[in-house]
């Protein structure tokens, strides 16, 4: 089994300056047996910045947060985020390293046992060691308020809309107060109403709380509501990066395919 070697234990800060990246990807690779997911992928994710990640099924987007967490062990290249290399950190560093990092997965992931008051005091228990009960309920109610769900507190998941339960997973993701948010198909199985508007939490969030974002999906309005930069992903490479514009002025078939 391949484990994780750190020559010191010990926890460097991290730091962000403004024009820096955050996230650093070079010719990454990721096979699972003999289907070859991720082949040569370099990429930056700048401080700020709302980077889309496009591609048919399977072409290996959501691969690609998992191996930036830790959660998928990359079989070749390297990921540094804030300068670390994912792939060289101990579990310490590691879970220390996931503190900073909110992932918002496509289902949600709420624990359906527990209250939304509940699912957002208990990773703020377990990252915010010593965190008082007033600090908790305040920042309970400033996520809850920031999703337009304040008064969802005290209902379970099961009472929720599949819209209403996505606004509550990001509530989770961001009560922590995260760096770094990884969407992962965040407008899934949503109308076109509430895709529109979990679209404008993802910018809402990006600006209040500086986080740097990378958004996986398949929803081109999603893309281009969300995206200060688009990367589009074919055959386990980036195929096209740019700006929205460079996307939708695009006259290769296989983007326009996406986009017209």
């Amino acid at each position: 089994m391949k484990t994780r070697i750190s020559e010191t234990p010990t926890i460097a800060p991290f730091i962000t300056n403004p024009g820096e990246p955050v996230i650093e990807i070079n010719n990454l690779k990721k096979s699972f047996g003999l289907q070859e997911v991720l082949s040569d992928v370099s990429l930056t994710l700048m401080n700020g910045e709302n980077l889309v990640i496009l591609g048919k099924s399977g072409s290996g987007k959501s691969v690609l947060i998992k191996c930036i967490v830790g959660l998928l062990f990359a079989d070749g290249g390297t990921i540094n985020v804030f300068e670390k290399n994912v792939n060289k950190l101990n579990e310490l560093e590691l879970n220390e390293l996931r503190t900073k990092i909110g992932f918002l997965f496509q289902s949600g992931a709420l624990y359906d046992s527990m209250t939304v008051k509940q699912n957002l005091e208990f990773p703020l228990r377990r990252i915010k060691k010593g965190i008082t009960q007033d600090e908790i309920e305040e920042k309970i109610n400033e996520v809850l308020e920031n999703v337009g769900l304040a008064d969802a507190m005290n209902k379970m998941p099961s009472q929720l809309s599949g819209g209403m339960r996505k606004r509550i997973s990001l509530a989770r993701t961001i009560v922590v107060d995260p760096m770094i948010m990884l969407y992962d198909e965040p407008t899934t199985g949503l109308d076109p109403i509430t895709s529109d508007e979990i679209s404008s939490l993802i910018n809402d969030v990006q600006k209040k709380y500086k986080t740097s974002s990378i958004i996986i999906t398949h929803d081109i309005k999603c893309a281009l509501n969300t995206a200060n930069r688009i990367i589009m992903l074919r055959d386990g490479e980036v195929y096209l990066e740019g700006k929205t514009e460079d996307f939708e002025n695009s006259t290769d078939a296989f983007i326009q395919s996406f986009f017209h």
